[in-house]
């Protein structure tokens, strides 16, 4: 059996991890190997409903996303590690704080178990686990901590599905307001139509934009990205916002921009075109092209953020 070699840059980088770890005073070293500890505890008291979650969230059409989520929030604790210089202390507000958000759900849940749906019950759920591990963050850590790593750690609440309440009115609000996008369009380009609500009438065809066809999925996904490409790229808290908020035009004139082609195909080709894959399979199409002006956008606010001279 050969001996095995590393390459120079991953032996640099374990290496590197070590030294730190060695550097710390034994008493943070306790503390992060305790709070190690109650993180594989708090995962293995969540192992069966966390399991349940994942499998829910890979076979549901919104929820897809919550699966690399705790990979994200990983990678970025990691990234971040040597961010926070302050020594270690527990903070006992912050800690009780959490806990007692964490029970919240946790009570609601088994008080309502029977008059919950499935993707409520994990919603509770998700949210007191969330909840728990920021528990140990302000239990092993502190406030100075927890507010150094405040975006990796509240990035996680996006493992929490959204409830059926909320998830119903903002398809509501996105189907309303992807058909007057969709008006819009089709007022420029000329194409007959007459509009009531969220029905139109072209010519041969009526087409109705359905709650299902409100893009809800692809704009979420749109947003989550928005926020993680602004705190890795950006650094002034304005142009973060501008990126942010820019995510909701966006992604309504998309889903406008989808309407229309859909009419247009029906119109100039035939009804049959309703049923056809860029109708039913082309949601991913689309969410990339709304990734160009979304990159454009992030690369002019990060440009003008690197032109700005240092203050001395």
């Amino acid at each position: 059996m050969s001996p095995v070699t590393l390459n120079p840059v991953t032996s640099n980088r374990l290496s590197g991890t070590w030294m730190t770890w060695r550097c710390l005073p034994r008493g943070e070293r306790l503390r992060v190997g305790g709070c190690a500890g109650y993180l594989v505890l708090l995962l293995l008291l969540f192992a069966l409903p966390l399991t349940r979650l994942m499998l829910y969230a890979a076979r549901s059409n919104f929820h897809s996303y919550i699966v690399v989520v705790p990979f994200i929030s990983g990678y970025l604790l990691y990234m971040n590690r040597s961010r926070s210089s302050a020594a270690y202390r527990t903070s006992i507000a912050g800690t009780i704080t959490m806990a007692a958000i964490a029970i919240a759900p946790l009570a609601a849940r088994i008080s309502w178990e029977r008059d919950l749906s499935v993707n409520d019950g994990f919603s509770l759920m998700a949210l007191a686990f969330v909840s728990f591990v920021a528990v140990g963050g302000f239990l092993f850590f502190g406030s100075k901590w927890m507010a150094a790593m405040a975006f990796p750690v509240m990035f996680l609440i996006f493992t929490v599905p959204l409830p059926d309440t909320a998830t119903k009115w903002l398809e509501e609000a996105l189907a309303l307001a992807s058909a007057e996008a969709a008006a819009l369009f089709f007022s420029v380009s000329g194409t007959p139509v007459l509009q009531q609500g969220t029905l139109f009438v072209l010519p041969g065809i009526v087409l109705r934009v359905a709650e299902e066809c409100s893009g809800i999925h692809s704009t979420w996904v749109l947003f989550i990205t928005s926020l993680l490409a602004s705190h890795l790229f950006l650094r002034t808290r304005w142009r973060r916002i501008v990126l942010v908020a820019f995510v909701i035009p966006l992604g309504i004139l998309r889903n406008g921009f989808r309407i229309l082609v859909i009419g247009l195909l029906c119109v100039h080709i035939g009804p049959q075109m309703i049923d056809s894959s860029i109708h039913h399979r082309g949601g991913p199409l689309f969410f990339v092209l709304s990734l160009i002006p979304l990159l454009l956008l992030l690369l002019w606010l990060r440009r003008q953020e690197m032109r700005l001279k240092p203050r001395t």
